[in-house]
């Protein structure tokens, strides 16, 4: 796996949408809820109608000789403004979020969610990049790396060509993840999501298998008391010393929600960016407490845990299952519709 732009983005999504949230358990964790997987079937008889796929195109981008959206894209790395097709712009994104090696239908679920992604950006945000659509910036945007590009890469992008995942008449927010921890979370416990909670997320098994390295799993980290009152006063609760931590309030997938920190609630997830989301790696928290002057954590996954498992794709795809199962097993009421031929 490509760690180093996944687990970017992973801190770039938490950190350009409204929070990372989640309600963690341990031992004393609540009954979770039995899963609901939606095959793709069912997704398609489900899904209400709206517009069509091609109508959820941004009317601000032109189109090339063949139909295919025209992309600004800031390249960071070369300081330059350049216009690339969104079927020219996907296989350098993909190559930053997934190893080129990785089976052919987990890349394309991947390629899916992409090209859902940047039609989504551009019809809601603006670039931080003058001219721009959108940019190469790991921090505004997907990981991008043109070098690690291959002829897998290329094929999942062209096997899935304008392809979007289409949320009943509207483009879903496509996130994504590292690994779930054993359980994917909605948009609320997982990402603070302010507005109501989407109808096309939900929570299932992350299926992911045993190929998964160690580090995404589970994982373990300890924090200085200098570090947990920075990263207090960061999310605006500060406090002048660590005299105990426990967790407040825990979602449907067992993350947490709440962290009570010397008896001031906040944001488990806010509090985990503010920490370092590569070192406190997921708010589905095993164990938590106060030990040598530091506060110590254990916990499983890697990221917000909303939306696909990557590697939950991965395993699905290697046990035969299609870029349209995966998809629509961690996305409910959607169809993967083509937004252009």
């Amino acid at each position: 796996m490509k760690r180093t732009g996944l687990f970017a983005l992973i801190l770039c999504i938490a950190l350009t949408l409204p929070g990372c949230a989640a309600r963690s358990g341990g031992k004393d964790s609540p009954a979770l809820p039995q899963p609901q997987n939606t095959t793709a079937a069912q997704a398609k008889a489900s899904a209400s109608p709206g517009k069509a796929a091609a109508d959820l195109v941004p009317a601000r981008l032109a189109r090339n000789g063949e139909g295919v959206p025209v992309l600004k894209v800031y390249d960071v790395k070369n300081e330059k403004l350049e216009e690339l097709s969104v079927e020219e712009y996907l296989p350098a994104v993909l190559a930053g979020e997934m190893a080129g090696d990785w089976p052919l239908e987990a890349l394309k679920a991947q390629a899916i969610l992409a090209r859902t992604f940047v039609l989504q950006f551009v019809t809601e945000k603006k670039s931080r990049y003058e001219g721009a659509d959108i940019s190469t910036d790991i921090e505004e945007a997907q990981a991008y790396d043109a070098a690690g590009v291959n002829e897998r890469i290329r094929q999942a992008v062209a096997e899935t060509r304008g392809m979007v995942l289409n949320a009943g008449g509207e483009l879903p927010y496509a996130w994504f993840h590292a690994h779930s921890g054993g359980l994917t979370a909605r948009a609320k416990e997982g990402l603070d999501y302010e507005k109501d909670e989407p109808g096309y997320t939900q929570c299932v098994k992350g299926m992911e298998n045993d190929e998964a390295p160690p580090e995404a799993a589970h994982w373990e980290a300890a924090f200085t008391e200098e570090e947990i009152i920075a990263a207090m006063k960061d999310v605006g609760a500060p406090v002048t010393g660590v005299t105990g931590v426990s967790i407040g309030q825990r979602g449907e997938s067992g993350r947490a929600a709440t962290l009570i920190v010397s008896g001031r609630e906040v944001s488990a997830p806010a509090l985990r960016i503010a920490l370092g989301s590569t070192k406190m790696r997921s708010c589905l928290l095993e164990s938590l407490r106060v030990e040598d002057n530091q506060v110590k954590m254990k916990g499983r996954g890697y990221g917000h845990g909303v939306g696909m498992s990557q590697w939950g794709a991965y395993a699905m795809a290697k046990a035969g299952r299609t870029a349209e199962e995966i998809v629509t097993h961690y996305f409910r009421d959607v169809t993967l519709d083509k937004a252009w031929e």
